[in-house]
């Protein structure tokens, strides 16, 4: 077999991650085998093992496609103003990962982790959505620590509370659209519930008006 290049072995790999999107979301994560992945990519199980270890490193890495840190929804703001603005940082990476999460794969991976995953051999559902919390509460800590410090929260609100306050609301919010996705808009509900938060929590909290 010739050697595939560095462009055509990507390509590959795509293509089997697109397969056990397809495969474990129609068959949840336990009950698909990599023969089945394989044959779904039109491809043989050889294929899948020269590209990974297991189901669980596929596993592992379709969700790292799709991660969403959120020191990164900060980052790709691209916003040097917002050092001092903690509050404002907070609620523009939150739109910006609802729009992440709007998008096709974004919305399937997610759904598969929350909804469609068992504890199976390597794969713990449950120790990733804890690491992906816990992620998120500590960079949200972050910014409420500087909001604080900066005299943006309301006196009777301490950063760690407004952290998990606000965590708790973002990981509810997730999971109920994720079960009814077709319904409603999390962009657009996500930002009335972002702002009503933020506005309970900020000293001087900025109108706001939604059409």
């Amino acid at each position: 077999m010739a050697r595939k290049t560095k462009a055509e072995a990507a390509a590959t790999r795509e293509t089997l991650l697109d397969a056990a999107e397809d495969m474990f979301i129609a068959h949840g994560v336990a009950r698909t085998s990599l023969d089945q992945i394989a044959r779904h990519a039109g491809m043989t199980r050889g294929a899948v093992y020269w590209h990974f270890k297991n189901k669980a490193d596929l596993f592992h890495a379709m969700l790292q496609r799709v991660r969403l840190p959120f020191e990164d929804l900060v980052k790709e703001l691209d916003d040097t103003t917002l050092d001092q603005q903690p509050l404002e940082a907070v609620r523009l990476a939150c739109l910006n990962g609802f729009a992440h999460l709007e998008q096709p794969r974004y919305r399937r991976v997610h759904s598969i982790l929350l909804h469609h995953c068992e504890t199976f051999g390597d794969i713990d559902p449950l120790a990733m959505q804890n690491e992906m919390s816990a992620e998120t509460c500590g960079a949200l800590l972050k910014y409420f620590n500087m909001a604080d410090k900066l005299g943006q929260l309301r006196p009777c609100l301490a950063p760690d509370v407004a952290a998990q306050i606000m965590q708790a609301m973002l990981a509810g919010l997730f999971h109920d659209w994720l079960r009814n996705h077709e319904s409603y808009s999390i962009r657009r509900e996500g930002a009335r519930l972002i702002d009503t938060q933020l506005a309970l929590m900020q000293r001087n909290p900025p109108p706001r008006t939604y059409r």
